[in-house]
């Protein structure tokens, strides 16, 4: 695979488009704006004046130009699921933000809906995105391309880590991933770690499959024909109904209520493959963001009490839980291991136009 595109920082801009806003998914107003006083006075400019005796002081943190934090979210689960689960954690950051810092007057969050990982880290690049939570992969890509940096890591079933498999039908003769040859697989998402990154990784290197340009371009040169999917449960669905000879997701389709329950997934699937260890899916930031907003948006999550992870009806345990419950600090440094994976395939850019 020498001489593929190599990295080079992004240009053109597709700005929103494919993002959609959550209707009712915003952190309340409230009635005070949480700012803090302005000193009393201020070094004057030698005729007793000083700034505040003829201007008035704006806020001192903005994010985007405007009163909301938008926070991007990647299409990771069902859509239907998103505005219940995400709206405490929400909530908590505009209140936790209007109550510590001096941001302009009823600051809200907004919590919008990526079509695909793409779609979220050019956003964030532009700048019409501040926040976003998205996959290793495409946060390694936006880091890589300054079009994001990385601020958290999340934990999640029951670990910092997790898996990334293929699977096969039950009845299915595919023994080995070299036997994928001339077959249709599915991916979850081009810029999905642990659905589409770490297989093809895999696929060439253990199956000594020829995986062409993917995961970027049409798959026309690959030894086997790719369909992505939109999601790792979408991917989970079109091996389950026999559209597909494997598919590529991750682990915890299989061993979560995420998708199936595991008891159905062992009626319908076996596991042809599995790569372990990768880094748990971070929290991003746009670069261009001040770095007061970006700190503050981590201690807001650092500091959030267990109840943002519930979803809407705030009880542990139910369907509305976020599947992470907790957060920790983080940078490229975790995400590394990734970014090499994405290196060793020769990844390049033109991976956002697809």
């Amino acid at each position: 695979m020498a001489g593929r595109r190599k990295f080079i920082k992004l240009a053109g801009a597709t700005g929103i488009a494919g993002l959609s806003g959550l209707a009712g998914c915003t952190g309340g107003g409230g009635d005070g704006d949480g700012t803090t006083e302005s000193p009393d006075t201020e070094d004057d400019g030698g005729d007793g004046t000083t700034a505040a005796d003829t201007t008035e002081s704006g806020p001192s943190m903005t994010f985007g130009g405007d009163n909301t934090v938008d926070f991007g979210i990647s299409p990771s689960v069902p859509q239907e699921d998103l505005e219940v689960q995400y709206s405490p954690l929400e909530d908590h950051i505009g209140s936790y933000l209007r109550e510590n810092y001096d941001v302009p007057s009823g600051l809200e969050v907004e919590g919008t809906i990526g079509s695909n990982y793409s779609a979220i880290i050019q956003s964030l690049g532009q700048g019409t995105l501040d926040i976003a939570e998205t996959g290793p992969f495409a946060a390694g890509l936006g880091v890589m391309t300054e079009n994001a940096e990385i601020i958290l890591q999340r934990y999640g079933y029951g670990g910092w880590t997790y898996k990334s498999i293929i699977a096969v039908p039950n009845d299915s003769d595919i023994e080995s991933l070299s036997d994928l040859s001339g077959k249709t697989v599915a991916f979850s998402d081009r810029l999905s770690t642990s659905g589409a990154l770490y297989p093809l990784f895999s696929m060439s290197s253990e199956g000594d499959l020829d995986v062409g340009e993917l995961p970027e371009g049409n798959g026309s040169q690959a030894e086997f024909d790719a369909r992505f999917a939109g999601g790792h449960v979408q991917s989970y669905t079109l091996l389950e109904q026999g559209q597909v000879d494997a598919a590529a997701m991750g682990g915890f389709v299989r061993d979560t209520k995420t998708g199936p329950s595991p008891d159905e997934w062992q009626d319908v699937a076996t596991t042809l493959h599995e790569d372990e260890g990768l880094p748990r899916a971070p929290i991003v930031v746009s670069p261009e963001l001040s770095e007061e907003a970006k700190e503050a948006i981590q201690t807001a999550f650092l500091e959030g009490p267990d109840s943002i992870y519930y979803g809407a009806d705030g009880e542990e345990g139910t369907d509305d839980d976020l599947w992470f419950g907790d957060v920790r600090e983080a940078g490229r440094e975790e995400y590394q291991s990734v970014i090499d994976v994405a290196e060793e395939l020769d990844i390049g850019t033109d991976i956002f136009d697809q």
